[in-house]
């Protein structure tokens, strides 16, 4: 019962966008109607508010982060274990993609998975971001460094770790990032995949209008 209610809770944790609820704290157009639609960080920056961007990235990230660490931390004294872990993890990045809250319309995961790993294990979550940064670096593609960060994440934690239920709950969530960037492996393929940064001023007209009404 306690590792249901401790699933429970992560998935309504999850379910918190911080895309949404920052855009409307600073005053910027609703994330999902404007870019790519995505109610993540790097859509978010294409409103060309940074601030907005970076603590949208923090939330998503946290909310991961904060799930994690109740199961793994204060969970065995309820009897929480490695599995219960393991389904908290799932259910807090679920709740991110497909937020009650928001009638299921969520992000795609990135800083919800980094927050995540982070939870589990810092050295896993640094190994993760260090990927990511480097792609990113490289090809200037986000969604790139984030496929490439996910395929790597499971090979990461099984060097560390071992297979365990923990690494099965990596898997699961690197299949789902994947799914979601499903369209953004279409796009890098045509060529048609925009780069960091490269459509910062996409959401402009959106919130000049928001302004004039």
């Amino acid at each position: 019962m306690n590792t249901l209610i401790f699933t429970v809770a992560a998935y309504l944790i999850g379910s918190i966008s911080f895309a949404v609820v920052m855009s409307r704290a600073f005053g910027l157009s609703d994330p999902r109607t404007y870019g790519s639609k995505n109610p993540g960080a790097t859509n978010v920056l294409r409103s060309g508010s940074k601030k907005a961007a970076i603590a949208t990235l923090v939330g998503d990230g946290a909310k991961g982060w904060l799930a994690v660490w109740l199961a793994q931390y204060l969970g065995p004294q309820y009897g929480v274990e490695d599995g219960g872990v393991a389904l908290v993890a799932v259910a807090v990045f679920l709740g991110h993609l497909y937020p009650v809250f928001f009638r299921f319309v969520g992000g795609k995961g990135v800083a919800t998975a980094l927050g995540v790993l982070l939870g589990l294990n810092v050295w896993l979550g640094l190994a993760t971001l260090a990927t990511w940064l480097v792609v990113a670096y490289a090809f200037r593609y986000s969604s790139l460094a984030a496929l490439i960060a996910a395929l790597f994440a499971p090979f990461y934690y099984g060097l560390l770790f071992g297979a365990d239920e923990k690494l099965f709950a990596v898997i699961v969530m690197s299949m789902l990032l994947m799914f979601r960037h499903s369209k953004n492996i279409s796009n890098l393929l045509a060529g048609k995949e925009s780069k960091i940064g490269g459509k910062a001023a996409a959401a402009a007209p959106a919130v000049k209008a928001k302004k004039k009404k």
